[in-house]
């Protein structure tokens, strides 16, 4: 069950609580309820949740938490550094074809091989992690919402800040959403074994051993979207340059009205980095959009990262199953193409089982948070592969 929303939820509590949302747009009584609980967390100053705001495990996702002393690794959750990651192909956009493009794909997925060692080395140096247990997932999408997506631009709202961002309009795009697989998870059984769900107190010493974990889980994680981002336009024979690249599931010093604190995000985009991606569904536009109220503490400087889950997993597979097949879903309304041979994941990551993202997009124009750049359509969006369904 849920409600549509544009006031602060009640509670009592001295912690400010936001929510970012529109009449129009509908968030489950759940997610509001894990955004409260936030706001009892000792320390906790304020919460914000974005419009995208749906139930994650015990708390929120699309939210944004202040504490001050005291920081909570379960808010940033196991995927330390997931984020969006978006390229310029050499690919003009009107002359993409979707059949070569699925073609070029197969048998994209699985570790890379050996020459791409050099390239591995050089992005690990120039962001400075040490530490190659986890080599082998470089360069890997990963499971539930994870996605690379051919794209194409399909309105222009705002010709000369696409053209300071250095895109052409006429080249085909690749988004890019992953972040620091396996790592991320270690990093956060481990604390939580350590401090279970209470924080850790900037006077312990584990404060710091996860702040130094953590920085170091956010910077593998941009190295494995760009290793991402690589292999999928080599595989279809182009060139690429990264336009932006943001991180949504992090934890960072910040000082917000004059106090000085820790900001956490657990699928909230930055505000205050420029242009960002707020992705729609597969079956949905994505937007870019400009931040225009960076220096706002009421959305904790965060805006959505998505479109935001409508329907948990377990309820999309039993909502669509009978009404499609498997190979249904591997074609979209909006005419692209769909690669994912996770028969369960086809139906948990269906359109349906998310928000409109135009609603999203909506409310964070109602608060005044953004305008939109340009509008874009997904032309091919790979989930995983190991063939098609018949």
């Amino acid at each position: 069950m849920g409600n549509s929303h544009n006031q602060t939820p009640s509670i009592s509590s001295s912690v400010d609580i936001k929510l970012i949302s529109s009449l129009n747009n509908w968030i489950e009584d759940e997610a509001l309820q894990q955004l409260q609980k936030t706001a009892h967390l000792d320390g906790m100053v304020a919460v914000a949740g974005m419009p995208d705001l749906h139930p994650g495990r015990g708390y929120p996702v699309g939210a944004a938490f202040f504490s001050r002393r005291k920081i909570y690794p379960a808010l940033v959750g196991n995927d330390i550094g997931c984020g969006m990651s978006l390229w310029c192909s050499s690919i003009k956009a009107h002359r993409a074809n979707q059949d070569k493009l699925e073609k070029r794909l197969k048998g994209i997925e699985g570790p890379l091989d050996s020459h791409w060692l050099d390239e591995i080395a050089i992005a690990k140096k120039i962001k400075g992690i040490g530490l190659d247990s986890f080599d082998q997932s470089l360069g890997t999408i990963g499971g539930g919402n994870h996605f690379a997506e051919f794209q194409a631009i399909d309105d222009i709202v705002d010709p000369q800040a696409l053209a300071e961002l250095g895109i052409d309009d006429s080249q085909l795009l690749l988004l890019v959403h992953s972040g620091s697989r396996g790592l991320g998870q270690k990093i956060l059984l481990r604390h939580i074994q350590r401090y279970n769900h209470t924080g850790i107190c900037e006077s312990d010493v584990g404060f710091y051993e996860y702040l130094e974990q953590h920085n170091e889980a956010v910077r593998w994680a941009e190295v494995n979207r760009e290793m991402i981002a690589r292999r999928f336009l080599k595989a279809v024979r182009s060139s690429g340059e990264c336009v932006l690249d943001i991180n949504h599931n992090t934890v960072m010093a910040a000082t917000i009205n004059g106090e000085n604190g820790w900001l956490h995000r657990k699928g909230a985009t930055p505000s205050d980095q420029g242009i960002v991606v707020i992705p729609g569904s597969r079956g949905d536009y994505s937007f870019l959009v400009q931040p225009v109220a960076e220096n706002t503490a009421d959305s904790l400087f965060s805006l959505a990262h998505g479109a935001g889950r409508k329907w948990k997993r377990s309820d999309a597979k039993d909502r669509l199953y009978r009404r499609f097949k498997p190979k249904d879903l591997l074609r979209t309304s909006l005419g692209n193409r769909v690669i994912c041979s996770d028969k369960a994941l086809l139906y948990e990551e269906a359109p349906e089982a998310y928000k409109a993202c135009d609603q999203v997009i909506h409310s964070m124009e109602v608060f005044g948070l953004i305008r939109v750049v340009a509008r874009l359509r997904p032309v091919l969006t790979f989930k995983t592969d190991g063939g098609c369904y018949k």
